[in-house]
Parts: C-alpha cells; sequence; structure tokens
C-alpha cells in the first residue's frame, strides 16, 4: 500500500531551544517539520513548498512577526496559509486584534501548553490533507470530463465521417440516431430518417423479403445481415448492406437494436461482370460439349437404329422375293422379331431420357419386395447370359424388407445392370448379384436394402468411372467399337435411384478387371412383414415408434408421388399430414387451422416455395407467420441453401430426400424431447 505524504509545518522562532521545544511536542503528528530562524527565512522558506500550518514567533530581531505575516498574506500562494501566533508577552488586546487583521486563526502565550499546541496543529495538518485531496479529486475530474469530451467529439466525428451509415432503434421501432451515410444511403433529410425506417427506401420487389427477414430477426433477435436494393426518392438505385445487433444492458435486458447500411454497389456490380464471364466461358464450353456429344450421339444412335433395320429389311425382302422352307422362314421372323426388339428398346431408352429431361419421369409407388424383383430381372436376363456361357450368381438375403418405390422401374434398374454387365463381360465368364440390409452412415438409424452387381468384364478406366453415369457417355464411341448400344442405361438407372431416394456408384480396379455397380435403397420404417414379431417380442414401444405423434404437418409439393410418399412417412411416425400442391391451398389450409411445421418443396409450378415462405413470414404469427418451415429442393447448390434461409425457411433439405434425416430434422428444429427410433 502506497504511504500518504507527509505535510509541511513551518515553525518560526529566533531562538533554537523555542524550536526544539515545538519539534519535541509536534513530533509524534508523524509530519514534515521545517525549521526558520527568521522572518527572512521563513519567506525563503515559502518560495519551494506548501505549509498546512505556520506557528510564527511574534518578538523576533530585525522583521517581527507581524511584519513577516503581512508578507506572508502579500503572496498569493500562502495568502490562506492559516498562522498561530506564538508570544511570551502578555497580550493585550491591541496586538490580539492586530494580529487576527492580518489572518492569524490563533494567538498562543508561552509556555504552551503540549495537549492545546497539539490538538490545533493536528486540525489544520487535517484540513490541509483534505483541502489537497479536494484539489485532485478536482483535477483528476477536469482531467476526466477533458477526456470524455475528446472522446464524444471523437465519436462523433467517426459517426460523421463513416462510410457506412448507422443508425439505432429502439424496441418499440422508434429511430433514435442516423448519421450523415446512413440519411445519403436512404434519401432523407435529417429529421425525415428519424421517422421513417430503412424499410421504406427499400426497392418494390425487394420489399416483401425485406419486411419478411426484418420481422423474423425481432422476432428472434438473432444478428442480421441481408443485401436489399434501395431506391430514393431522387430514383437512385443502389445495392445496400444491412446489419444489425441487439442492443443489451449489463443485465441482459433488450434495450434496441443497432445497425449499419454499407452500399456495396460497386462490389455487386464486379459480381456480377465476374459471374457474367464466368457464365459465358461455362456456357460456351457447355455447348462445345454438348456438340461434340450430340454429333457423337448423332453418329452412334444412327449406327443403332440402322443396324436392326438393316436386319429387318433385308430379311423382310427375301421373305417377299424366294420361297423358303419352314426351317429358314422360321430363322428369318426370329430375326426380324429380335432387331425389332432390340430397337424398340433403343427408343424407349430415349423416350425415358426425354421424360428424365422435362421432369416428367412419375413412379407409382407401393411397397415393394426386391426379391421377386430382382428374380423377374434375372429371368429377362438368362437368355443373354447363355449363349455367352456367362455364369450367374445369386445370393438374395431373405429376411430384406420392403422398400417404397416403383415395381416396374426397380425391376428396369436391375435389368439394365444385369445386361450391362452381360454386355462387357466376355464368353465364359461370371456375374454375380447380391442382395443384402446394411446400415447407413453414421450417425443414422436407417437401414437400406444393398444391390450389388460385380462382373470379371472389361472394367472401367480411372479417366473414364467419373462420367460413367453421364448421358450420353460412352468409353468407346469410336467407329471401331465392339459394344453396342447409346450410351443412355446407366444415366436413366441413376436417375431412377435417384427418384427412390436411393444412391448408386461403380468401382472398378482398372481395364481388364471387371467391374461393381452397388445400388442401395431406404428400406421402409414399418417392415410390415415382422412388425407384429417386433412388437410382440417388445423391440419397439408405441412411444418410440411414433415420435411425431399428435404433430400437424403441412406438406407442400405440386408432385403427387413426392406429396403421398411424405404423408405416408409422416402418418408412420405418429403425425397428422395435410399435403396440398399449390402455394395458394397451403395459405388457405393455414387460414383454417394452425400447423406445427411446414415442409415445402421450392421448385413448384406457378408460385414456388420462396414465394409461400415470403408471405406466411409477412403474417401476424398468431397467422402462421413465425410456423418453423423446412425447404425440400433439388437444386443443392450453397447458394441455393442460403437463399432458402434468407427467404424464411429454418432448414434446407437437398433431394433426394432421407427420410432419417428429414424426422431428425423437425424434431430438431420443434425440440422434441425424443429420438428417432431405429428402422
Amino acid at each position: 500500500m502506497q504511504m500518504e505524504p507527509k505535510v509541511n509545518i513551518l515553525l518560526v522562532d529566533d531562538k533554537l531551544e523555542n524550536l526544539l521545544a515545538l519539534e519535541a511536542i509536534l513530533e509524534k503528528l508523524g509530519e514534515n517539520l521545517v525549521r526558520a530562524t527568521s522572518g527572512e527565512e521563513a519567506l525563503r522558506c515559502l518560495l519551494h513548498q506548501d505549509f498546512a500550518v505556520i506557528l510564527l514567533d511574534v518578538q523576533m530581531p530585525g522583521m517581527d512577526g507581524f511584519e513577516t505575516a503581512t508578507l506572508i498574506r502579500n503572496r498569493g500562494r500562502s495568502r490562506h496559509t492559516p498562522i498561530i501566533f506564538l508570544t511570551a508577552f502578555s497580550t493585550s488586546d491591541q496586538m490580539l486584534f492586530k494580529g487576527y487583521a492580518l489572518g492569524a486563526v490563533d494567538y498562543l502565550l508561552k509556555p504552551l501548553d503540549p495537549n492545546i499546541l497539539t490538538s490545533k496543529v493536528t486540525v489544520f495538518v487535517e484540513l490541509f490533507k483534505k483541502t489537497e485531496a479536494v484539489k485532485q479529486q478536482t483535477a483528476q475530474l477536469v482531467a476526466v470530463n477533458a477526456e470524455l469530451r475528446q472522446s464524444e467529439e471523437r465519436l462523433r466525428s467517426l459517426s460523421t465521417c463513416s462510410p457506412v451509415g448507422i443508425f439505432e432503434i429502439d424496441t418499440e421501432g422508434g429511430c433514435r440516431y442516423t448519421n450523415p451515410r446512413y440519411q445519403a444511403i436512404c434519401g432523407l433529410k435529417a429529421a425525415e430518417s428519424l421517422e421513417k425506417s430503412w424499410l421504406e427506401s427499400v426497392d418494390p420487389e425487394d420489399k416483401e423479403r425485406a419486411v419478411a427477414s426484418w420481422s423474423t430477426y425481432i422476432y428472434y433477435g438473432r444478428d442480421y445481415s441481408e443485401e436489399f436494393r434501395f431506391q430514393t426518392a431522387q430514383g437512385i438505385v443502389r445495392w445496400v448492406q444491412v446489419r444489425s445487433s441487439p442492443m443489451l444492458s449489463g443485465q441482459g435486458e433488450l434495450l434496441g437494436y443497432v445497425g449499419t447500411l454499407e452500399d456495396i454497389t460497386e462490389r455487386k456490380q464486379a459480381e456480377e461482370v465476374r459471374a457474367q464471364v464466368i457464365r459465358e466461358q461455362t456456357a460456351r464450353q457447355e455447348a462445345e460439349a454438348a456438340n461434340r456429344m450430340k454429333d457423337e450421339f448423332l453418329a452412334v444412335l444412327s449406327h443403332e437404329l440402322r443396324t436392326p433395320l438393316t436386319s429387318m429389311l433385308g430379311w423382310s425382302k427375301i421373305l417377299r422375293s424366294k420361297k423358303l422352307d419352314d426351317k429358314a422362314t422360321s430363322r428369318a421372323l426370329e430375326a426380324i422379331e429380335r432387331n425389332a426388339i432390340s430397337q424398340m428398346q433403343l427408343i424407349e431408352d430415349i423416350l425415358d431420357v426425354s421424360r428424365i429431361i422435362r421432369g416428367q419421369l412419375r413412379l407409382n409407388v407401393s411397397a415393394v419386395n426386391l426379391i421377386s424383383v430382382m428374380e423377374a430381372a434375372l429371368e429377362a436376363v438368362r437368355p443373354l447370359a447363355d449363349p455367352k456361357e456367362i455364369l450367374l450368381n445369386t445370393m438374395l438375403d431373405a429376411s430384406v424388407g420392403s422398400v417404397y418405390g416403383d415395381p416396374a422401374r426397380l425391376q428396369q434398374i436391375v435389368w439394365n445392370l444385369l445386361t450391362n454387365a452381360i454386355k462387357f463381360t466376355p464368353k465364359g465368364g461370371r456375374v454375380e448379384v447380391n442382395l443384402s440390409v446394411v446400415w447407413g452412415e453414421e450417425q443414422t438409424t436407417q437401414k437400406y436394402a444393398q444391390i450389388k452387381v460385380i462382373d470379371t468384364g472389361i472394367g472401367i478406366s480411372s479417366e473414364f468411372l467419373p462420367k460413367v453415369f453421364e448421358r450420353f457417355r460412352q468409353a468407346d464411341s469410336t467407329t471401331t467399337r465392339s459394344h453396342n448400344g447409346l450410351g443412355l442405361g446407366l444415366a436413366i438407372v441413376r436417375h431412377l435411384v435417384e427418384l427412390h431416394k436411393g444412391t448408386i456408384f461403380a468401382q472398378s480396379p482398372g481395364t481388364g478387371q471387371g467391374a461393381t455397380f452397388t445400388v442401395k435403397l431406404p428400406l421402409l420404417q414399418d417392415n410390415r412383414g415382422n412388425r407384429g414379431n417386433r412388437e410382440a417380442t417388445g423391440e419397439i414401444s408405441s412411444v418410440a415408434s411414433t415420435p411425431l405423434a399428435g404433430l400437424k404437418v403441412l406438406v407442400v409439393d405440386d408432385e403427387a408421388d413426392t406429396r403421398n410418399f411424405l404423408s405416408f412417412m409422416f402418418e408412420e411416425y405418429g403425425a397428422f399430414a395435410i399435403a396440398v400442391a399449390s402455394v395458394d391451398e397451403a395459405l388457405a389450409v393455414l387460414e383454417q387451422a394452425k400447423a406445427d411445421i411446414l415442409i415445402s418443396d421450392i421448385g413448384m409450378s406457378e408460385q414456388d416455395g420462396y414465394t409461400l415462405i415470403r408471405k406466411l413470414r409477412s403474417l401476424e404469427p398468431e397467422k402462421g407467420g413465425c410456423i418453423p418451415a423446412i425447404a425440400l429442393t433439388a437444386y443443392t447448390r450453397e447458394e441455393d441453401r442460403l437463399e432458402a434461409l434468407s427467404a424464411g425457411f429454418q432448414q434446407h433439405l437437398s433431394k433426394p430426400i432421407d427420410p432419417t434425416k428429414l424426422i431428425a430434422m423437425v424434431a430438431s428444429l420443434l425440440k422434441l424431447p425424443v429420438e428417432v427410433p431405429v428402422s
């Protein structure tokens, strides 16, 4: 702890013994005692030091006490220093009056009473200390006030000269402060900026989105960052990034909101120019690649269509021009029929691809047993395998449950993979077909039916493997290729697998080492074949199997198959599902009944999912304005996810939909105290 500085006490007397006596009496005060043996010496001491009190002898040779006191009082620095006169002579009223007239605070007669002297000096010492403390506090206060003024001036200058607009609003939405840059961006005068919200300056095309996102921000109270176009009264349009954060007191109480407006027009223009250049380059490259693929495809298509026609026309002419015996006639008709079937399959593949491109490939879904599907496909390809002496080995797990899908399209998947394997496997080779149950990725409880088709054929090169599922892609599209086909089969297979919410991938060690195609399809959560046994043995409980019991789910999708699938899935988990096909129907449903959560597709005809969520977010909370919402979309880019979230959705899930992930997302969003059951 820092020691308190000592106070100076001036002792003035021409006799040394008197000074020693005074020091002996006052020594116990612990202060700094300064001697002076004359008035002149006392004045010299006052030039360099300040004193709490002066003990001044009246009778001194040369300059006496009164003269010394007069000079002390004439000096500004010591004018108010307390003086106690000391005298060994009896005091007359005249001397007392003279002493007090010179500013004396007391008049003591020698010999001095030590207690009285000590108490009187102590009073002035304490007074001096307090006075000094007040002076220090005053100086500190002056310094603090000066610093505050400088700080306020600095903040005022920063706000005035800031390159971004600054605003502050209260909890009621009233604007309390704006800086000049804010006023310039919004095209408002200082007074107007306190009366109008920045939302009024947003371009009409962005205003609905701005109002919805700002309302969501005010409701949830998180940090806010959005980009909008602003339009001033003068018609100036600029891009502005709006940021805001809640202002909280030390106790966590909401005081209001502080935010910034930043003009990002130049950045947006630069991004648009850069994006346009990239789009043009990409479009040019894609066009060049598409032209090459188109030319190759047309050449292959011409060859594949003309080849069976040659045989069909040739045998037709022979049948018409010559009389053949029964054996030759049967051979001709078989050739014509075989080539007609081949040509019909080519046309079906082309039509399937056309439906895929237009988004019109539909599924007739139901619960499907994969064992029967795979056995039918195997029987269909045996006539292709037998002439090449290819051995078909099968390992089909009979305990695999059902999947939710189109049985005809599922058979088409297996048939395509098998014919592809047989086509590229040399004579005497082997094709293995396996069906088993596997778990999903880590941290999921979804089970999948896994189909593997393994061949000992020519394999796939590492360069072509990433492109094996692309349309019109063939490892060999030259005129010397040894295998026919249009390069459409695997592209169709991939699309069909994805429509069934599954995945497919290819593996090959390299050319000449065979290939493996693996398909994973999600099994139904409710395996109806053994559900009764599981319930009887206590493996599941009613609570675990219906984690969404009592929940009202609004499903919006313009594709009937997807609506039916989602409704079925949610009802299997105990929820009550309402499925509609359009934005207007969804809004009408919400007017009549309140839903707990919204599941909406983004890409819909007429009005998309963005339109729906923006209309909802503009409503009052009691009318559905704050309903939790999950976006389902086939658009999987990061910017698509961000756009969905900024539009007002709380979560974004890309297609194909994983039922387990969707149910887990719903439970998490609604903070349900349940776990998604193992399927």
